[in-house]
């Protein structure tokens, strides 16, 4: 037979922890509606700087000698990437992380099949912390990102992988990221951030007006491509972001409806232990009484 003092005390730990997963529940609701807004605000910029860069760049003449028009448009053979790990810095948001490490170990697999070198940049706490302990080497690492950061601190880091880029260390930076897509649904992805492909920038509207540039369009291509950069790393942090928040905010009010269900059947077992414990002492007193006659 159950002990009657242990299902009670069960019964109030998970009734603290569900109060826990409550509050946790809250907590990111409400960093959820701040990430949000500030995703849906970025997401027209970088349409319009990324259609801007293509109309500027449309109009460049071709140069004689074949080079691209800015040295982050170079389009060289991949035999050194740097791959950029964007996780959160906190746990208990259901497979948010384990996901985004396990698909940049895919990555790492296949560009090491075809004989590319693979470095990592890794930015939030459990990135940091999964790929210290393996061989890969780390050239950036960036525990407790997202406690406090803004547009300078992805400048920073975006101005780093640019300066790698155009140095000719590496030939390509890929980032691997939980895309924010809705509540329920957040998408690990891969994309490439250097070098720039115009062609997936899109046209602008209004493609075939013909415009005067102050000053030429090859300054201000120069000016816009390194914005570029830095804002697409911008919006990949604001997305994994928020989809960080999205997920625990699931993940704790599926914890909370579970601690529920728990105290249901732990309820049920310890009422039924109290019952089969009051009949027995029920037989007893009346076997008793009956063997006293």
């Amino acid at each position: 037979m159950p002990n009657l003092i242990d299902i009670r005390r069960r019964i109030r730990s998970v009734k603290s922890t569900q109060q826990i997963t409550k509050a946790m529940k809250m907590v990111a609701a409400s960093k959820l509606r701040r990430s949000q807004e500030r995703v849906l605000a970025a997401r027209p910029y970088a349409r319009t700087l990324g259609a801007t860069l293509a109309s500027v760049a449309g109009r460049l003449p071709a140069r004689d000698d074949g080079a691209p028009a800015h040295p982050l448009l170079a389009q060289r053979e991949e035999k050194k990437v740097i791959l950029v790990v964007v996780t959160g810095d906190k746990g208990l948001c259901g497979a948010f992380n384990t996901n985004v490490n396990r698909v940049a170990g895919g990555f790492l697999r296949e560009k090491r099949a075809a004989g590319v070198e693979v470095s990592l940049v890794t930015l939030g706490r459990k990135a940091v912390d999964f790929w210290k302990r393996r061989t890969v080497p780390v050239l950036d690492a960036r525990p407790g990102l997202f406690q406090r950061f803004g547009y300078e601190t992805a400048a920073e880091v975006a101005r780093s992988l640019a300066a790698r880029f155009t140095g000719g260390e590496v030939d390509a930076v890929y980032v691997v990221h939980n895309e924010f897509r809705s509540v329920i649904s957040q998408v690990v992805g891969t994309k490439r951030l250097l070098p720039i492909e115009l062609g997936e920038l899109g046209a602008a509207e209004g493609a075939g007006t013909d415009y005067l540039f102050e000053p030429g369009p090859d300054v201000i291509l120069g000016r816009l491509l390194p914005r570029h950069v830095e804002f697409q790393l911008f919006r990949v942090l604001l997305e994994s972001n928020a989809a960080e928040n999205a997920a625990r905010m699931t993940a704790m009010e599926s914890a909370t409806k579970n601690a529920g269900e728990m105290i249901d059947s732990l309820t049920l077992t310890y009422n039924r232990a109290r019952q089969a414990k009051i009949t027995k002492e029920l037989i007893e007193i009346v076997s008793g009484a009956e063997a006293l006659k």
